[in-house]
């Protein structure tokens, strides 16, 4: 595979009690572990930066496949909500996404949230490996 593109970042310090940077400066965040899992919270954590980066990825792969079947969804959002928990020695993944399409009728949604799901860069790294649900939780019938 020949990238079209490649973000570069560094995390220092103490990993989840760390720092994280993009080299071009663009992401410099102090990080915290959450209240839940024994930490201080307060800060910016990896799961927050996991659910930001796939509910941004999910919706333009909605857009795309949306403007391919001149569909319009309307003032459509895509809310990610990304879990974290114990799973055997170590830890496992697990994201929620919730999908409005105002503007498109459910039927119509419900195949265009499926293609997405197909070509979205994020559902295919995570396919497979982390259990992914996807809720249609608006359309222009409800």
């Amino acid at each position: 595979m020949e990238p079209l593109y490649v973000a570069h970042a560094v995390s220092s310090g103490a990993g989840r009690d760390g720092h994280v940077a993009t080299d071009d400066g663009l992401v410099d965040l102090d990080l915290a572990v959450q209240k839940e899992l024994g930490g201080p919270g307060g800060k910016t954590n990896p799961e927050q930066l996991f659910a930001a980066g796939y509910a941004a990825c999910f919706h333009s792969a909605l857009q795309a496949v949306a403007r391919a079947a001149k569909v319009d969804l309307g003032a459509s959002t895509v809310e990610a909500s990304v879990g974290i928990a114990k799973e055997g020695e170590g830890f496992a993944l697990n994201a929620i996404l919730e999908v409005a399409t105002p503007g498109a009728p459910r039927e119509t949604a419900e195949g265009l949230v499926a293609k997405a799901h197909e070509v979205c860069p994020y559902s295919n790294a995570t396919r497979g490996n982390i259990v992914v649900e996807i809720d249609l939780v608006q359309t222009a019938d409800n």
